[in-house]
């Protein structure tokens, strides 16, 4: 039942280690929290996925297709991986309704009157739907990343990966964003997501994954991690988070 399964990842950068051995799992319909300190390779690890970095040792293989493997489609791969990042990634010069079609037309062929119906749908899912023809440099920064989310649920993910998408956000605008990412865990979205919001992984991940120096260090159930993680790092960790 593994939608996404790495096994023995590894990735440097010149002779610097970013990844050291990393293996784990996210079973479908599964919501996992990636936490830890920065430079701990986390976003390294979530880009891994679908190929946006590029590792040298280890496997990844995404709903049975090895990401990899020389004769892998990688474009074609990650149409069907949502990606949303740090700092949204929209196009400036394209209005939000063309942000949500523009992906729907090209790589999924569908035609103009259905991708803009998808797309009016989704924006009215995450509450956004009067701001359509708007370019995103006139929305805030939580409403740009809720477009972010709509985009990628445009294309018809099997999976979503977020990759810390409120740590560029103003406080008052973490919440708008963390809400649509709540519904769609509870929609059964599988889910991998690198965050620092505890609040969030507490409420809606099975999974906490805990990395240090590009190591996976714990890899437990929510109630494990959170009530006593085994690793003296890891209790560090929280001890900081939780109680600043």
């Amino acid at each position: 039942m593994a939608m996404i399964e790495m096994k023995n990842l590894s990735k440097w950068y010149g002779s610097f280690q970013v990844l050291k051995d990393c293996s784990t799992r996210v079973d479908r319909g599964e919501v996992v929290v990636v936490c830890g300190p920065s430079g701990s390779g986390k976003s390294t690890l979530i880009k891994c996925v679908n190929a946006l970095e590029r590792f040298q040792q280890g496997e990844v293989i995404i709903d049975g297709i090895s990401v990899g493997a020389p004769g892998t489609d990688l474009p074609r791969l990650r149409a069907r991986v949502g990606m949303v990042f740090q700092h949204f990634e929209l196009f400036p010069h394209l209005s939000i309704m063309e942000n949500l079609t523009l992906g729907q037309i090209r790589v999924l062929g569908r035609g103009a009157d259905e991708a803009r119906d998808k797309g009016v749908k989704l924006l009215e899912r995450v509450g956004l739907r009067e701001q359509a023809e708007k370019f995103p440099g006139q929305l805030s920064g939580g409403q740009q990343q809720r477009v972010a989310i709509a985009r990628a649920l445009a294309m018809d993910p099997m999976c979503m990966l977020f990759d810390e998408p409120t740590s560029a956000l103003d406080p008052e605008m973490i919440n708008e964003v963390l809400d649509v990412m709540v519904e769609l865990a509870q929609e059964g979205m599988t889910m991998m997501c690198v965050s620092h919001e505890m609040g969030f992984a507490r409420k809606v991940a099975n999974r906490v994954i805990f990395m240090d120096r590009g190591e996976i260090v714990e890899d437990a159930l929510k109630e494990d991690f959170f009530g006593k993680p085994r690793s003296e790092r890891a209790q560090q960790f929280l001890s900081k988070i939780l109680h600043h």
